[in-house]
């Protein structure tokens, strides 16, 4: 695994984000992988992994988030932002088209630009999001978003994943770790928090009075779509899923039983439905 720091700029100022980057670097089929709203790229660590030998798979920490730069004006915590960042890299790396495996909100990002008039997504895989959500979701989202916390050790780090997360299925005591581990930095006096900018909420709590619909966007899509949905997501509903398969870029759909939002995305069988999508 290599790791890139990009320089940007632009109307958000300044920044610096980190990038995580799998396999042959001359390999011109290239997976770009982004995470949620509150995760990083470290999420996709196991993906990765296994996908490396077909695919060079690059994971960004989106601003804010994991190792990158803390924008100066929350404001800018927008998906104009995250858009724009994400296509200087792909500039910066000389890639025209590539496949995208977006969780929650990098499957939205995804989605934006994959309905652009020239896209630079050629495959978009959609992990757990959709065109419509509904707002008691983004409210239950919010409900932690809210309220920034510290923790005295790294235990306490990994229960709290461990009941906030619990939608994302049933983890090895490894896996939790990994997802805490990466989760969190410690401070100066030692006690930890969580690595995202507490400021990333709000721009989002603007947008919890409505539900969020853009199956505009979703129409706008050309590319083959792959949507991953755990079977009890409050986020993606099966209804709205449904519609996805029906309508648009009628995605196929894959439903994880047993769990919520979003798949983590670490199980065998869910890196093998991606797999043999993309090998399909």
């Amino acid at each position: 695994m290599r790791r890139h720091d990009l320089k940007l700029g632009g109307a958000a100022g300044d920044h610096t984000i980190r990038v995580y980057d799998w396999g042959d670097i001359e390999n011109p089929e290239v997976l770009v992988c982004v995470h949620g709203l509150t995760r990083n790229a470290r999420d996709f660590d196991v993906v990765a992994e296994a996908l490396r030998r077909d695919f060079r798979v690059i994971c960004p920490d989106i601003a804010g988030r994991g190792e990158s730069d803390w924008l100066a004006d929350p404001q800018f915590y927008s998906y104009e932002t995250y858009i724009g960042d994400m296509v200087h890299m792909l500039t910066h790396f000389g890639l025209e088209r590539v496949d995208w495996l977006g969780t929650s909100m990098g499957g939205l990002i995804g989605m934006m630009l994959a309905s652009t008039p020239e896209p630079p997504i050629r495959r978009l895989i959609l992990n757990d999001i959709g065109p419509w959500i509904p707002k008691a979701a983004l409210q239950r989202i919010a409900g932690y978003l809210l309220t920034p916390k510290t923790f005295a050790k790294l235990a306490d780090v990994e229960a709290y994943f461990r009941e906030v997360h619990a939608p994302f299925g049933p983890l090895s005591d490894e896996e939790w770790a990994h997802l805490a581990h990466h989760g969190a930095r410690q401070m100066p006096d030692g006690s930890w928090c969580l690595k995202y900018d507490p400021a990333i909420a709000d721009p989002f709590r603007k947008g919890i009075e409505d539900d969020a619909d853009l199956w505009e966007i979703w129409d706008g899509v050309r590319c083959p779509v792959l949507a991953l949905r755990g079977r009890e997501s409050d986020v993606l509903l099966g209804e709205t899923a449904n519609q996805m398969h029906e309508r648009g870029p009628k995605a196929r759909l894959i439903e994880f039983a047993n769990i919520g939002h979003a798949p983590a995305l670490m199980a065998r069988s869910q890196i093998e439905a991606i797999a043999n999508w993309l090998n399909s």
